[in-house]
């Protein structure tokens, strides 16, 4: 367990690349500075079979290593030059908790830390690898942000790395890694509500400049294609291309559409406006949440912001990673990918640094 400091940057020294493994698919992408905003040097993705994984750890770990040694071979626009890797694990299998404390010594806020997870978080604490950073957060107050991960989880990705040559210096939640690019956002100062759709669920974290907690709801880019492909008696191959052309937005389809994402819409909702009450009834500056912010790839759906922003209330908006990084001479992201790249390009952007 170790103090971390809360900001990070991206250093020309030591070149790392961000690795971002989803349920069913693996993203990369390596930034080097630039001018004005980070220059790409290379990106790629590719799918594996979601069986290899299990409850966040990655059981069969030579397939894996093999399908991504496919990807830098032969899926690569532009190159990855760096064997330094950041590597993200979903945040539904890690803990996440913030605690307010007194001015302390580094010594005593190691002892606080040790008695909140124990007190907090469900598993024995020799099983978990923990994490923390802090921030001054009034006159004589610190808040602490503590990330607790499953170390079978953790190992499984560092032996991964190792069988791919590569040498893992940052282990960061998918939604951390998320929030890290959110920022660099001209209202990245406004307390937030961060969204993260993956295939398989979607994070709901509340940011005030850290993540401070975090929820995970059964509403991803995945369930929602099945979902619709039930509704319609279409493929899902079929209702992945109605999802991301038409999404909730006016068609025939729609009420059909609304209605058979009702259910999971709820739940979001419940869970979004759960983390905005627990944001504004513990928050000291007394800031209430500002906006919305919908990324990741089952974020791809037109009508989604229309939706949200009438049912809460508050501003809604989608983040587009492209904005922030310079793609020079390469091939850009497609519209249908560039939010799936959030993750693996805040990762990219994270202050090397050893691995819990």
């Amino acid at each position: 367990m170790k103090k971390t400091r809360s900001t990070s940057y991206l250093f020309e020294d030591k070149p790392l690349f961000g690795m971002d493994i989803g349920r069913s698919t693996v993203r990369v992408i390596q930034l080097e500075p630039g001018k004005r905003k980070p220059r790409v040097l290379g990106y790629g993705e590719i799918s594996f079979d979601a069986n290899f994984t299990e409850d966040g750890v990655i059981v069969r770990q030579e397939q894996l290593a093999s399908t991504i040694q496919k990807m830098f071979k032969h899926s690569l626009v532009g190159n990855i030059t760096t064997r330094r890797v950041a590597m993200s694990v979903p945040i539904s299998e890690a803990f996440t908790r913030s605690v307010d404390l007194p001015n302390l010594s580094e010594k005593e806020v190691f002892t606080a830390i040790q008695t909140e997870v124990e007190q907090y978080i469900p598993a024995a604490t020799e099983s978990l690898y923990i994490d923390y950073s802090t921030v001054q957060s009034g006159k004589d107050r610190l808040t602490a942000f503590i990330v607790a991960m499953p170390r079978r989880i953790v190992d499984s990705y560092m032996t991964l790395g190792r069988l791919l040559g590569l040498e893992p210096v940052i282990i960061q939640t998918s939604s951390n890694a998320g929030a890290h690019l959110f920022s660099f956002d001209d209202q990245g100062d406004l307390p937030s509500v961060l969204v993260d759709f993956g295939s398989n669920s979607a994070d709901v974290t509340v940011y005030d400049r850290n993540p401070i907690v975090s929820g995970t709801v059964a509403c991803g880019g995945e369930e929602i294609t099945k979902l619709i492909a039930k509704a319609l008696n279409v493929t899902d191959r079929e209702a992945t291309i109605i999802k991301t052309k038409y999404g909730l937005s006016y068609s025939k389809k729609q009420k059909q559409i609304e209605n058979a994402l009702s259910d999971n819409l709820t739940t979001l909702v419940k869970e979004i406006q759960r983390s905005m009450r627990y944001y504004e009834e513990r928050s000291k500056s007394k800031r209430a949440i500002a906006q919305v912010v919908v990324m990741g790839g089952g974020a791809n759906m037109p009508g989604l912001t229309d939706f949200l922003t009438n049912t809460l209330r508050v501003p809604v908006r989608a983040f587009d990673p492209t904005q922030y990084i310079d793609f020079d001479k390469l091939q850009p992201f497609s519209t249908t990918e560039r939010m799936s790249y959030v993750s693996a390009a805040g990762l990219s952007m994270l202050e090397p640094r050893e691995a819990f």
